[in-house]
């Protein structure tokens, strides 16, 4: 038994951890990186179709966002997640098949007349389409039988709706081993969502650090704060832009903004309007409103009961067109824009950005963690100029952040939740950190916890049964290659990194087509062997 680890590693996002147990090969997320990549990661151990199945924490695109390029490579098997992540997934993986299509029809369509290399995406609608189907439903608290030999439960940590720590006992040669996954784990005290639970026992632990440097402070009052960034900015004529995740971060913010307007916080603008400019993030509010049972916390619950949405109040518009995003901006009143991304780096925010951030009187107001390497940390970190869509913008607008509101939990809520074990478990592995983070938190878990902890690089191989490394390996700055493995730039790492992909994709989905036909008839066999044939010393020639 053994778990090599692949992404997430020193880097923050595209969490992807890979566990071979019982006989089986196992996937726990299958995310996308966001923002600037700082490591090379290594590739899955094993082609796509080998991987018997995968385990989703939740629905965010750097834990989920690469299941279809999975699928496109020929991975088949069942994805096990709660039902209220299986319910994201379908919005947010079509989604972002959608932006990959629509960026490289545009992209394309530049290119053509320069001559450029065809622009491929990274993975398509039907490709998503696919794996949605592989989707399975897990209720919380709940043990599930995955294998022989394998089995997971799945427990709210608080961070999105349906989120979840996962459990995953192993019973090799009559010994039993315990593997928890915490995924994200949430800040306490959030609109609507429970307050993480802690899971009893551990041999190992898979952790994120995130914030495990770092304390958000003394908890603010979120709408007294949000309330006073409203009124001034609208007292000085200028508009509240607010670049929000699409899943969470904007139904919170939606949360706190009925609760202003129900107590008249912002005095003069009583009926303020607000607009939600994301297509995403419209869907995603439905589906929250789906799951008041399963997913929020007593007190929305008993909002719910009265007869009270707690994420929709007067002077709310929902903008699903680009006629309707258009026009948000030609309404000389001051309002409230949220609009997706939440890092600014794609979507309807950036051209918000672009009409409010040369105007002093207007606010940008991040609400979220901001990457390293995206536009949102250069605004959050004081740009004087940014370039959007071939323009460079002046900075005038207010810029600042809403302090402490954070899906994550900090440096002491991720070290209680790791005290909450009954037992210390035989070792941490901490991820999900940015690159010195990772090892400031695993030292805090030594000093303050005494439990070995380890901050693998992408590529360490763990042997999980004997508590000892295989393979041991140091952070390999990112670079750009050829397929023959040389660095590249430019027009031709993006055709290096689309196109010959896409081919590369294709491949093993072959392998996986020809696998699962071998049991045809042999006059099937042979037809389709002739057609490869033919296509191969076609493109030989």
């Amino acid at each position: 038994m053994k778990i090599t680890f692949v992404g997430a590693a020193h880097e923050v996002t595209g969490s992807c951890h890979f566990l071979e147990a019982a006989g089986k090969k196992i996937l726990i997320d299958c995310g996308m990186e966001q923002g600037r990549n700082l490591y090379e990661n290594v590739e899955i151990p094993v082609s796509a179709s080998e991987i018997d199945f995968v385990l989703v924490t939740h629905a965010h695109i750097d834990h989920s966002g690469l299941l279809p390029l999975l699928g496109a490579r020929g991975f088949s098997g069942k994805i096990y997640a709660t039902k209220a992540t299986c319910d994201l997934c379908e919005i947010m993986l079509l989604d972002s098949a959608g932006i990959q299509e629509f960026e490289a029809e545009w992209r394309n369509r530049k290119g053509k007349r320069k001559g450029m290399a065809e622009y491929v995406p990274l993975y398509t609608t039907e490709d998503a389409e696919r794996v949605l189907r592989l989707f399975r439903e897990c209720p919380y608290d709940t043990v599930i039988d995955a294998a022989d030999g394998i089995r997971i439960r799945f427990t709210d940590v608080g961070h999105l709706l349906g989120s979840s720590a996962i459990e995953v006992w192993v019973t090799e040669d009559g010994k039993e081993t315990k593997i928890v996954f915490s995924g994200d784990i949430g800040n306490t005290n959030q609109p609507m969502l429970n307050n993480p639970e802690k899971v009893g026992e551990a041999d190992y632990v898979v952790m994120e650090s995130t914030y495990g440097d770092r304390s958000h402070g003394e908890r603010p009052e979120y709408k007294a704060a949000l309330a006073d960034i409203l009124k001034r900015t609208f007292d000085r004529g200028g508009n509240v832009v607010i670049p929000s995740f699409a899943v969470g971060r904007t139904q919170e913010i939606l949360y706190f903004l009925r609760q202003i307007k129900e107590e008249g916080l912002v005095s003069g603008y009583g009926n303020f309007p607000v607009y939600v400019d994301s297509p995403l993030a419209v869907r995603a509010t439905g589906i929250f409103n789906e799951h008041t049972a399963d997913c929020f916390d007593e007190e929305a619950r008993a909002l719910v009961a009265k007869g009270i949405n707690p994420i929709t109040f007067p002077g709310l518009s929902l903008a699903l067109t680009t006629e309707e995003s258009k026009e948000i901006n030609e309404i000389p009143e001051p309002k409230v824009i949220i609009s997706a991304s939440g890092m600014c780096d794609a979507g309807r925010i950036k051209h918000h950005l672009k009409h409010n951030l040369w105007r002093p009187e207007s606010t940008i107001l991040f609400v979220g963690y901001q990457a390293e390497g995206t536009l949102g940390r250069s605004l959050a970190n004081g740009a004087d100029k940014v370039t959007l869509f071939g323009e460079e913008i002046s900075v005038a607008a207010e810029i600042t952040t809403l302090a402490g509101i954070s899906g994550h939990a900090d440096r002491e809520g991720l070290l209680d939740w790791a005290a909450g074990f009954k037992k210390k478990p035989r070792r941490i592995f901490v991820v999900h950190g940015e690159d010195t983070v990772t090892e400031i938190f695993r030292d805090l878990l030594k000093d303050r916890l005494d439990i070995d902890a380890e901050a693998p690089f992408s590529g360490m191989v763990w042997d999980l049964t004997n508590d000892e490394c295989l393979v041991r390996t140091e952070g390999i700055p990112f670079v750009k290659k050829d397929a023959d493995g040389n660095p590249v730039t430019g027009a031709k790492a993006e055709k290096a990194a689309t196109v010959y992909g896409r081919l590369e994709n294709a491949y093993e989905l072959l392998g996986s087509v020809i696998r699962e036909d071998r049991h045809m008839s042999n006059k099937d066999l042979a037809k389709f062997a002739d057609q490869l044939l033919a296509l191969a010393n076609k493109w030989k020639l």
